[in-house]
């Protein structure tokens, strides 16, 4: 009777051992870190061409008229952002060479007529989708008007007013992004050897940029 007491005892306490040995151990699974999303906060400068449609209106007392002066652009921009949640604020300042220029038959000679050099100053506004960007814009500009007639010196004006667009941002990594956007420029008006020349346009360009 001892023997068999024993034994059952025995049984008893070594039985949770036993099931304890049964059950496998499994290690917790690996955490996957979510990857942090992309920032546009940063300088950043970049490339840009596309097409500009310009539209000069000239007038003098009593009679006027309008011409189209459209053409390419190339040109450069350059800027910085800072974000704020999904919100993103900037300034950017841009430089391009247009071809908005006409020929026009002037006392037997051909006079150019358009203009070349433009640029502008700007705040932007935007909200970000991650790694896309998609912003308003607007500032100051400005353009160089200039007529050059054969055998005489080339002449210049400047003309300024203000600018409007909007446009979209994507980087394809974390330093390269494309860009696609639209403006409304008003150049503004200026006398001109007693012609009012006033002078707006469109533009839309295509970009590349690098963030750093």
């Amino acid at each position: 009777m001892k023997f068999l007491t024993s034994t059952a005892l025995l049984a008893l306490v070594a039985a949770p051992a036993l099931a304890a040995d049964v059950v496998s151990y499994q290690e917790p699974a690996p955490q996957v870190e979510a990857s942090p999303a992309f920032s546009w906060t940063g300088g950043y400068v970049g490339l840009q061409g596309g097409g500009a449609w310009l539209n000069g209106d000239f007038s003098i007392p009593g009679a006027s008229a309008s011409e189209d002066f459209n053409g390419g652009l190339i040109g450069g921009f350059a800027g910085y952002n800072f974000q704020q949640g999904n919100w993103v604020f900037g300034v950017e300042g841009d430089v391009s060479y247009n071809w908005n220029d006409n020929n026009y038959d002037i006392f037997g000679t051909t006079a150019e007529v358009g203009t070349d050099v433009s640029g502008s100053v700007r705040g932007r506004a935007g909200y970000a989708f991650d790694s896309a960007l998609i912003y308003a814009t607007a500032g100051w500009t400005a353009t160089r008007g200039f007529v050059d007639v054969p055998g005489f010196d080339k002449e210049t004006e400047v003309f300024n007013g203000w600018t409007i667009g909007a446009g979209a941002d994507y980087a394809f990594t974390n330093n390269i992004f494309g860009r696609a956007e639209y403006r409304y420029n008003d150049f503004g008006d200026k006398d001109i050897q007693g012609v009012n020349v006033d002078l707006d346009q469109h533009q839309v360009t295509l970009g590349i940029g690098v963030k750093f």
